[in-house]
């Protein structure tokens, strides 16, 4: 019998080379195998997602040199297919076909867990559909680092994705959550996230909120604070670049009847859309209030348009 490794780490080495080894060995049915990789750093990728790479027939992707960097990095040889929203109506149904035939598949985005925000949804409803394999391997996923990266309450939280690019549909969208008790995470620009921070600002007030920039790069931030202190701490960078997640903190419990002011910004939105009767009714039936309180501060605030 050979002498046991003497040093914590080369246990480590035989240990992590043994669980590749048994993965790489495992033979992939064929399948549709929806893999997560890296947001940023190289090294946030499973033992798992390492062995599916190298063992599937195909791998689709966002973008071919991008993910070709990845790939290079851990010796994993090509096979990459391109799978992105300008494509995906076209690549659809031959790469179906390709899982149909016995192969296995592996989809992966140009960063983090595919389908969040990415290409996909719909292949895998078809995948379904046809009674093919659907397997997830998970791993990193930009949302839920900055979740947990937040300082703010993780029990029960909403992904709402990226906001409309506009401001009078992206406040009208921040409205919907206005009295939401749960913590909600976006994605965002950073030519947009000045402007956007101002309308949080507006619609949320002093709301807590957390900024997340880079996360996992050499560069990662995460700001903290107040809603409106964080619009006007940004308010005053030059130059914002990275990829970028704004986690709000849930509304407070004991403020969850709108002011008129929040009311007033609710009917400004909607009075940009319809008229003063449709919109009195749209925000009568969504926060339940009595059509007089409604009626006479649209009135009010149509005068200001």
């Amino acid at each position: 019998m050979g002498q046991p490794p003497s040093q914590p780490k080369e246990m480590l080495f035989r240990a992590v080379e043994n669980v590749l080894a048994r993965q790489l060995a495992s033979a992939l049915p064929a399948g549709l195998y929806l893999t997560a990789t890296p947001i940023g750093n190289l090294a946030d990728i499973s033992l798992r997602a390492l062995a599916v790479l190298t063992n599937a027939d195909l791998i689709y992707c966002e973008d071919k040199r991008h993910s070709a960097r990845l790939l290079n990095h851990y010796g994993i040889v090509g096979k990459l297919q391109s799978y992105h929203e300008h494509n995906a109506d076209r690549q659809l149904t031959p790469l179906l076909g390709h899982i149909e035939g016995g192969k296995s598949v592996a989809l992966i985005s140009d960063a983090g867990t595919p389908l969040v925000s990415d290409p996909g949804y719909k292949l895998v409803v078809e995948a379904k559909q046809r009674d093919l394999l659907v397997g997830a391997i998970p791993g990193a996923s930009a949302p839920i680092t900055a979740l947990v990266s937040a300082g703010l309450p993780t029990d029960s939280f909403l992904f709402a994705g990226f906001l409309p690019p506009k401001k009078a549909a992206r406040k009208k969208r921040l409205l919907e959550f206005v009295s939401s008790d749960t913590t909600l995470i976006f994605f965002e620009s950073p030519k947009r996230l000045k402007a956007s921070l101002r309308d949080f600002a507006d619609c949320y007030g002093k709301r807590r909120g957390a900024i997340a920039r880079e996360l996992t790069k050499l560069h990662e931030t995460v700001t903290t604070g107040p809603l409106v202190e964080l619009a006007e701490k940004f308010e005053g960078v030059q130059s914002i670049k990275g990829e970028i997640v704004i986690v709000v903190g849930p509304a407070d419990k004991d403020a969850a009847i709108l002011s008129d002011e929040a009311l007033a910004k609710e009917l400004s939105i909607e009075l940009q859309e319809s008229s003063l009767r449709d919109a009195v009714a749209a925000i009568c039936a969504k926060f339940d209030l009595p059509r007089s309180k409604v009626y006479n501060l649209a009135v009010a605030v149509k005068k200001t348009l």
